[in-house]
């Protein structure tokens, strides 16, 4: 390849200006050492080729445009000639991109490329830097009723994960379940489909697209509501909710990785607070409804409300939000625009040559699983993450058999009771979101300016405090049959230090490795998904044995270590630990691309000896 640092602007070597060569293995070692001016270089204009089919070198006085037929590009080159120039110039281009990329982040927006569009004049990349396709130049009014859409759908699904709480004591009446862990399964299987979703959705959106993924799958979530909703028996009630929890996952899974390609990074928090508000407020607002509906209705309607809900979400949804934001399956159906137009079959983006799908799909399915098992910082943050939020489930879960059971409270009324989560939230995200920025910047500051992923952690300490003192507070408050109001304080204090845990621990698995950020968050996701599922299934029995008491504080005891001994040995060690885990995890990755790549390469020496022979 030619070194771009020493070719004048404007004046880069095309496919046309290179000698040929008997082999490729020459251009694979060169470097790019140097940045090439987008403005300079221009972009592949597809409608201009509507007018004009011809292509020139850049530096002889014509324009460059990748949308044109083999014979446009390649003159009169023979047909062997001219595919082993292509061959030289996507070595090229691969080799090249692949370094440029490699600390590339899973949430950054992918690069086009278009700088190295005069290296590789069949490449289709946006049409210059304000190209209205690309999402990030979407109008600020479309971005902002992506985002609302986006967050609406956050809320639903998380609302549809504990509306079954109140519901469950009457259909398990009515099913007859006299196993009280077979009751709390009806509710907490949904978080098994919330564990399991995210690994498949997010691969499969690189293929078929965000939108599409997101608009059918909360369709699918309304359909096994309605499922539910008409359920006759225990084993449908379970499938059902596991499918719906399935299926609902899918706006966690996407939810933040559309955001991040329609705005900027300095943009995007705003649109993330709006985003994080759903799974908040919609496992504690639906227990609310859902009381005072199974009281005065049946819990049948708990059901067909969620359904509504979710069919009045999906049909605004599909109305608005049509239009596909992952930047490489918009350029990929650009390509095969351009192909179908031109004939060339030979047109294609950046990521069509350089990522082989079939493995970068198995990648991204095993490396939650692989991050959790070679990463132990991950594993010890994750352990506690996933600690506090099976307890949070476990705590909405016999919510009822407390304050119904113990307190004599109505449906509706022990409904009410929900709020008090919702208000250590609200207190929880007023306090310890502005602290944990403002002790990020001190240590950062005190460290020279240079800042580490360990600084997010300090907040986590005292989260751990506040998990710590909820659970005591509301175990022995229920315990000693005090006011009603005393182990909902309890509640609050607890779910105040669970947005100190979260804020902590999410920010820090995003700091920590920034090319494995959604990677990272979903394996944690997939590790506290299954402890939301397990919590509840011995919640009944653990407080019959041990009481509210002595039950919680085990809970509380267990919370300590967890939160305050694992942090500080990462807050010490972790530095060390995460980057010896980013290498070990890298080995594994290229060993499997290595795999893939010679079993290519072996097939495709197959292949040609078959045709030699013939």
């Amino acid at each position: 390849m030619a070194d771009l640092t020493n070719t004048p602007q404007g004046v880069l070597e095309t496919p046309l200006d290179r000698p040929l060569s008997a082999s490729t293995t020459t251009s694979s070692n060169s470097s790019f050492s140097g940045e090439v001016s987008k403005g300079e270089l221009g972009y592949i204009d597809l409608e201009a080729q509507k007018e004009s089919n011809t292509y020139k070198t850049r530096g002889r006085g014509v324009s460059v445009s990748s949308a044109a037929t083999q014979r446009d590009i390649y003159q009169d080159l023979s047909a062997k000639d001219a595919d082993l120039r292509r061959q030289e110039t996507l070595q090229e281009l691969r080799s090249v991109y692949s370094r440029r990329t490699e600390n590339d982040g899973e949430l950054d927006a992918p690069d086009d490329a278009s700088e190295f569009k005069n290296i590789d004049p069949e490449l289709v990349t946006w049409n210059g830097p304000d190209d209205p396709e690309n999402p990030r130049n979407f109008p600020n009014a479309k971005k902002w009723s992506i985002t609302l859409i986006v967050s609406m759908y956050s809320f639903v699904s998380p609302f549809g994960s504990s509306i079954a709480a109140p519901a469950a004591q009457a259909y398990s009446a009515e099913f007859g379940i006299t196993n009280s862990t077979i009751a709390s399964m009806t509710v907490s299987i949904f978080l098994i489909g919330f564990a399991l979703g995210p690994l498949f959705f997010a691969p499969l959106s690189e293929i078929f697209g965000r939108v599409n993924v997101m608009q059918v799958s909360i369709f699918v979530f309304l359909i096994f509501n309605i499922a539910c909703a008409v359920a006759q028996t225990t084993e449908q009630m379970l499938v059902f909710r596991l499918l719906a929890g399935l299926a609902g996952s899918s706006p966690l899974a996407l939810g933040a990785g559309i955001l991040s390609d329609i705005w900027a990074p300095v943009d995007l928090a705003r649109a993330m607070a709006f985003f994080a508000l759903g799974p908040l407020l919609g496992p504690v607002s639906a227990p609310i409804i859902a009381g005072f509906i199974v009281q005065h209705v049946s819990w049948r309607w708990a059901f067909w409300v969620l359904s509504i809900v979710t069919g009045v979400a999906a049909v605004i949804g599909a109305i608005i939000f049509k239009d596909e934001t992952y930047a490489v399956v918009i350029l990929n159906r650009k390509a095969e625009k351009a192909r179908k137009e031109t004939g060339n079959e030979n047109l294609h983006t950046v990521f069509e040559v350089s990522k082989d799908v079939k493995t970068s799909f198995k990648i991204a399915l095993t490396r939650p699983f692989l991050m959790l098992a070679l990463n132990p910082v991950l594993l010890s943050l994750g352990l506690f993450m996933a600690f506090t939020y099976g307890f949070l489930y476990l705590m909405f879960v016999t919510f009822p058999i407390l304050f119904q059971g113990e307190y004599g409270q109505t449906a509706g009324t022990a409904g009410l009771n929900y709020l008090a989560p919702g208000i250590g939230f609200t207190l929880g995200l007023v306090t310890f979101t502005p602290a944990l920025q403002i002790v990020y910047l001190k240590l950062t500051a005190a460290n020279g300016g240079v800042a580490k992923p360990e600084y997010r952690l300090p907040t986590l300490f005292v989260g751990a405090i506040f998990i710590a003192t909820g659970l005591f507070w509301y175990g022995w408050s229920a315990e000693k049959h005090l006011h009603w109001i005393m182990p909902l304080i309890g509640t609050a204090i607890f779910s105040m230090g669970l947005i100190s845990v979260f804020s902590s621990v999410q920010t820090y698995l995003i700091d920590m490795s920034p090319r494995y950020a959604a990677s990272a968050v979903s394996a944690a996701t997939l590790f506290r998904s299954l402890f939301g599922f397990a919590f509840p299934l011995f919640g009944r029995q653990m407080y019959n044995k041990l009481g509210y008491g002595w039950g919680n504080s085990l809970m509380a005891f267990i919370a300590l270590p967890l939160g305050l001994l694992f942090p500080l040995l990462i807050f010490r060690y972790g530095e060390g630990w995460r980057i010896a885990a980013e290498k070990r995890i890298e080995r594994v990755e290229a060993s499997q691309r290595a795999s893939a790549a010679a079993s290519a390469a072996r097939h495709t020496a197959r292949e040609s000896e078959k045709s030699a022979r013939h």
